[in-house]
């Protein structure tokens, strides 16, 4: 079970997403790959990859929340709300999903508040403080994005990729998984669902695994 976009936004956002989880599993393949055989074949290190992988698996992990939301993927407990009343439970579930719902605004504030001043924005708080100059330890700068050095860091050339790139991860992430909390309460608002998580699909999905891991071995 999971979401079909049914709007414009919806749609876009889909397609962000999948494409963006799509891409970087791609690139982290190709890069882990390119540097075990600069590795072990032609005894060299490729410097920047470690932190490259380190820094798309963050990427990978943020999205993969919002996206795990959209397909059910997330584990549930559903012992307590399978053994009450039809009425028992859409009231639990609505709990559940304004309780995540919250948990993810906090979560998107944090990010906010941690990203904003590598990226010289206003915090939450309306406060300013200007880290745009903070670099990464290994990734070097890409030429095609130098046109950011004249408003983000005064001019200066930056040696390695400046941190709110990367660390764009965050808020990026969160509003997705935001986004996609969101979603889920207008299908439990219109009786699309009846819980945020199904955790029978996630057991069932578990003990299939299981059992293909047994057949295999």
């Amino acid at each position: 079970m999971h979401y079909e976009p049914t709007s414009a936004l919806g749609r876009v956002v889909n397609e962000i997403e999948e494409t963006m989880i799509a891409l970087i599993l791609g690139v982290m393949t190709i890069i882990t790959f390119v540097n075990v055989i600069a590795r072990y074949v032609f005894n060299d290190n490729i410097l920047w990859a470690l932190e490259t992988t380190v820094f798309l698996f963050a990427w990978l992990v943020l999205l993969g929340a919002s996206y795990c939301v959209k397909t059910h993927s997330h584990l549930g407990v559903d012992a307590v709300i399978n053994i009450v009343s039809t009425k028992t439970r859409k009231i639990l579930a609505g709990i559940s999903i304004t309780a995540t719902l919250a948990f993810c605004v906090l979560l998107m504030i944090g990010a906010w508040n941690f990203w904003a001043p590598f990226a010289a924005l206003p915090m939450t708080n309306g406060e300013i403080n200007d880290q745009a100059w903070y670099e990464v330890d290994d990734i070097p700068m890409l030429d095609w994005l130098r046109f950011i050095e004249a408003s983000m860091n005064e001019g200066e050339a930056y040696e390695k990729l400046p941190r709110f790139i990367p660390y764009a991860a965050l808020p990026i992430g969160m509003a997705l998984l935001t986004f996609r909390v969101l979603q889920a309460a207008w299908h439990f608002a219109t009786g699309r669902i009846d819980t945020i998580i199904a955790g029978h699909e996630a057991e069932e999905m578990v003990e299939e695994a299981t059992q293909q891991t047994k057949q295999e071995g």
